[in-house]
């Protein structure tokens, strides 16, 4: 028998692409909020998670760039760092990176095969199977508490806060970026609802810092922070942030703060929102700074904020023509994205394309971007939840005759085929955009990038 047989008769996984495909086999199991299955193989594996000093950010949008500023700073300040984020936009593996880079996909094997008999034992009982985002959670703090004992782990929420899976940890800080119209669903209807559930990542005595900007979810997050003790910076009222300059794949800000004001800070991703990214993350390692003695040069904090790169979100692939990917895929993403294209970007003509998902507000979404194009290309993320292709067209046809815009809309349900219009409709001066999900966003950016196929997922 080979050595193969052996391991597949022994219940154990025997590559990397076997415990990929375990892992994400448990997606039918589903987003169930609740922490008792995390928590009891979190039990199970001795408490990793006690091990480890964790940043924990949530909120609706720009999760991933506070992130990635975050990671870039302390990496940049000779720190040894985890970064555990969701979705990924290339492989499986750059949910779980560490100093940068992707987990091996030996030592991902090692762990996926440590975690499924305690998956499968905690299966037959009344808490039934983990979940993927459970199992893929627990596998990161593994990784992080077993084999990489990273100084820090900047640790993005999957959905939510409060029962989200991600909340099993107690941090140093809680960041909340903002509250939006996001995963309604699952997190409630109102913007306060879905406060109530981000501010769910807040803990005794653990401070916060935030930029949630509208009075009704700010108040949320003030009561929560109160009624926990928890020290609360947030943004317009503990920081703020000043442009000083603004241009193409550049900006600079003024950043200050409770403790001390810094100029001259850098970005070079594009769009104001990521200098209110910047700033949360700039008042998050001051926190850092003052509370938990962190060592930070201003040397490399300016370093770290210029070099952070955040893959999909106003990203400018290829020049010829100029193809800009963005995953604008809710309204608040939307309205960012019609932001920049306004203020930030030089074109003659504006080509679309877009593929949405169908449990999103298309409406509101749409409705930030269509005044803007000269072509709409209408497409499918390959995706099971995608929304049809012409379900999408519907809905903007409706809008157009609506509002009298005069762009002309192509539908092309193969995303490969929508992407080739998209870029021969595109002249020299014109800019094309794809947006929208970004499980579309990824296939994109493989093929435009690499010409290949990316595992995209979550």
């Amino acid at each position: 028998m080979s050595e193969h047989q052996d391991a597949r008769t022994a219940g154990t996984l025997a590559t990397y692409e076997e415990a990929r495909q375990w892992i994400e086999g448990l997606v039918p199991f589903g987003i169930r909020p609740g922490l008792e299955r995390i928590e009891k193989l979190m039990e199970l594996t001795g408490h990793p998670e006690r091990r480890l000093k964790f940043i924990h950010v949530a909120g609706t949008n720009g999760k991933g760039s506070v992130c990635a500023y975050l990671t870039s700073v302390l990496l940049r300040c000779g720190y040894d760092v985890g970064t555990f984020t969701s979705p990924y936009i290339t492989k499986f593996t750059n949910r779980f990176q560490y100093n940068g880079a992707d987990i091996p996909e030996e030592t991902l094997l090692a762990l996926a095969n440590r975690l499924k008999p305690l998956v499968e034992e905690i299966a037959e009982t009344e808490l039934g199977s983990p979940s993927m985002f459970e199992v893929a959670t627990a596998l990161a703090i593994l990784y992080y508490g077993t084999v990489a004992y990273p100084d820090f782990v900047v640790w993005e929420t999957g959905l939510g806060g409060r029962l989200d899976v991600t909340n099993v940890v107690t941090p140093l800080v809680s960041v909340i970026t903002n509250v939006g119209h996001d995963h309604m669903d699952i997190l409630g209807d109102s913007l306060e609802a879905i406060a109530r559930e981000k501010a769910g990542i807040i803990k005794a005595g653990v401070p916060v810092v935030s930029a949630v900007d509208q009075p009704g979810p700010a108040a949320v997050v003030r009561e929560t922070a109160k009624a926990k003790n928890s020290t609360l910076y947030l943004l317009g009222e503990q920081f703020r942030e000043t442009a000083s300059q603004v241009g193409e794949n550049a900006q600079t800000f003024r950043f200050d703060g409770l403790f001390r004001s810094i100029d001259e800070l850098t970005v070079t991703l594009n769009g104001a929102h990521q200098r209110t990214n910047a700033a949360v993350a700039v008042m998050t390692l001051e926190v850092m700074r003052q509370y938990y003695a962190l060592i930070l040069e201003d040397e490399d904090l300016r370093e770290g904020l210029r070099a952070a790169a955040w893959p999909g979100r106003l990203e400018m692939i290829g020049d010829s023509p100029r193809v800009l990917v963005d995953g604008a895929h809710n309204p608040e993403g939307a309205q960012v994205l019609a932001a920049a294209l306004r203020d930030t970007y030089a074109y003659e003509r504006l080509h679309m394309m877009i593929g949405m998902l169908a449990n999103k507000n298309h409406r509101d979404t749409l409705r930030h971007i269509l005044p803007l194009v000269n072509t709409l290309v209408v497409t499918e993320a390959d995706f099971r939840k995608a929304l049809p292709a012409a379900d999408l067209a519907a809905l903007v046809r409706e809008l157009r005759d609506e509002a009298g815009y005069a762009f002309e809309l192509i539908v092309e349900p193969d995303w490969r085929a929508a992407l080739e219009r998209l870029k021969s409709v595109a002249g020299q001066g014109d800019l094309a955009v794809v947006t929208g999900t970004l499980y579309l966003i990824a296939d994109v950016r493989s093929q435009l990038l690499y010409n290949q196929d990316s595992e995209k997922g979550w």
